[in-house]
């Protein structure tokens, strides 16, 4: 009985032996290619390839333009990185004389205030950079923020980085950039308003006429004189 056993499994053996080997062979094995997925290497991170070749990493300022919208100057901007997966940018304000204006974490395109410049609650211009209100009012030229105008470097950092130099957007008939001309004070020794640039010329125009007339009456002395000097 147990030799009858023993058979049975021997038997049960050779058989399941006997079935995996007929199983076809992609039954086990998958013969087609699978895809590889390639990471993107960055120049700016990994600036040098398997050759030692530098890898381009740079960053390229398409629009860089000086705007003003509803009182309010601005800059317009746009920058194209190449060689970096980041997608924003920092713009930096030079202060050549203290400390910095910085903008983080922008979209690579878009518009900014210049700094110093103030909205109201109408997103208008209220306060321009470079002028101070008095309680009067009135306007008088100089404030924080002299430095950023005429001219500004402006320093745009993705992972690479570009600096241009940009100047202050000038007023227009529809636009304003500096205080209303009918608000800033005429004896601002600074102003820019051509109303208070004048001279006062009254005093200078009669020390002028006293002259003309001395003159006058000096050559008509010598005139009368010589007239009565005697002849011999």
């Amino acid at each position: 009985m147990a030799t009858f056993i023993r058979g049975a499994f021997v038997a049960l053996f050779a058989v399941l032996i006997g079935l995996g080997g007929a199983l076809p062979s992609n039954a086990v094995d998958d013969p087609s290619p699978k895809p590889t997925i390639e990471e993107p290497v960055y120049g700016c991170i990994d600036p040098v390839d398997e050759y030692g070749v530098e890898r381009q990493c740079q960053l390229k300022i398409n629009i860089v333009t000086p705007v003003c919208d509803n009182d309010v100057p601005k800059l317009r901007y746009k920058v194209t990185p190449t060689g970096t997966p980041s997608t924003k940018v920092t713009i930096t304000w030079d202060n050549p004389s203290g400390a910095d204006v910085v903008y983080p974490d922008l979209p690579l395109e878009g518009t900014v205030n210049w700094p110093g410049a103030v909205e109201g609650p109408d997103g208008k211009g209220i306060d321009w950079p470079g002028w101070t209100e008095l309680p009067d009012g009135s306007w008088v030229e100089g404030d924080a923020y002299d430095w950023v105008r005429p001219n500004v470097k402006v320093l745009f950092q993705v992972n690479p980085e570009a600096t241009v130099t940009v100047s202050y957007p000038p007023s227009s008939p529809v636009c304003i950039t500096d205080p209303p001309d009918d608000e800033v004070l005429a004896d601002n020794p600074k102003t820019v308003v051509l109303s208070a640039t004048g001279t006062d010329a009254g005093p200078l125009v009669l020390a002028g006429a006293g002259l003309v007339v001395v003159g006058a009456l000096v050559v008509a002395g010598v005139a009368i004189a010589r007239r009565r000097r005697p002849t011999y």
